[in-house]
């Protein structure tokens, strides 16, 4: 852009190409973590559902896949690569004795967070182009608009129509 008075910034961090910036982002994320949690069963995907059973009272496996934009019908085949491997279990609900709950078991739990922690290590280092305190903010814009993202997109993947939003 010819004219730009951006003070000391490059013309790069000015003129941002989004789709290009998500997509070179998450090509540097999905080498980082991906390296971090290959021995995981389904890899990132694993990690994910394990995060979400951790932190997140999903009370059934349609919420769950709802929330990490995971087919439903794709979902069991992941819970059930990590019941193999004695990560999680499937346990009645309390409140719906014919709904299964996903829980964490204690190798679970403790495989969890030595991940957790490589994870964490791995996505410092996409984001080391960053002060600690851009990183900071970068996290919590980036969840705003994920979570924009989540609700605008109806059940199924598809683009919510007028009427659904």
């Amino acid at each position: 852009m010819a004219g730009n008075n951006a003070g000391d910034r490059s013309n790069d961090e000015v003129d941002c190409d989004l789709g290009w910036s998500i997509g070179m982002l998450m090509r540097h994320y999905q080498v980082q973590v991906q390296a971090c949690v290959a021995d995981l069963p389904r890899g990132a995907r694993g990690y994910q559902l394990l995060y979400t059973v951790m932190y997140k009272d999903l009370p059934n496996q349609l919420q769950m896949a709802e929330y990490l934009g995971i087919d439903r019908s794709v979902l069991p085949y992941v819970i059930d690569d990590l019941v193999e491997a004695g990560l999680v279990e499937r346990r009645p609900d309390q409140a719906d004795r014919r709904a299964r709950k996903v829980v964490v078991t204690p190798l679970g739990a403790e495989t969890f967070e030595r991940l957790q922690a490589r994870v964490t290590a791995a996505e410092d280092a996409v984001l080391a182009a960053l002060e600690p305190t851009e990183q900071t903010q970068f996290r919590s814009v980036l969840s705003r608009l994920a979570r924009q993202a989540r609700d605008a997109t109806a059940p199924g993947g598809r683009p919510a129509a007028e009427e659904e939003l």
